[in-house]
């Protein structure tokens, strides 16, 4: 592994504070949508629900983002960061340079 472990950590804490200032950005869109018939009608409704549960899908992906990275700063506290949890090989560097929080080598993935 030819990514430095202090330089993953730091991109991978970075990362996850994005994706909860987002995640924090978002918190009205996903609130539940009053029923308000003085506001616009039905339309308006339905264009309150497409963008609430496009939050919440948004949600989701961010909080499973959010556990990856998780799970990698777990495997760098235990020395595992850099090898692919399924075949146990090295991780190329270049795609952890892409994407810090990956658990398994290109073959695997």
């Amino acid at each position: 592994m030819s990514i430095e472990p202090e330089t993953a950590r730091s991109r991978l804490v970075a990362l996850r504070e994005e994706l909860r200032d987002l995640s924090a950005a978002a918190r009205e869109d996903r609130q539940p949508v009053a029923l308000d018939q003085q506001s616009g009608g039905r339309l308006s409704r339905q264009d309150s629900l497409q963008v609430q549960a496009m939050a919440k899908a948004a949600e989701a992906r961010r909080a499973q983002e959010i556990r990856r990275i998780d799970a990698a700063l777990e495997r760098l506290e235990n020395d595992e960061y850099g090898w692919c949890v399924e075949c146990g090989e090295t991780i190329e560097a270049r795609r952890l340079e892409i994407d810090p929080a990956t658990p398994r080598c290109a073959g695997c993935a």
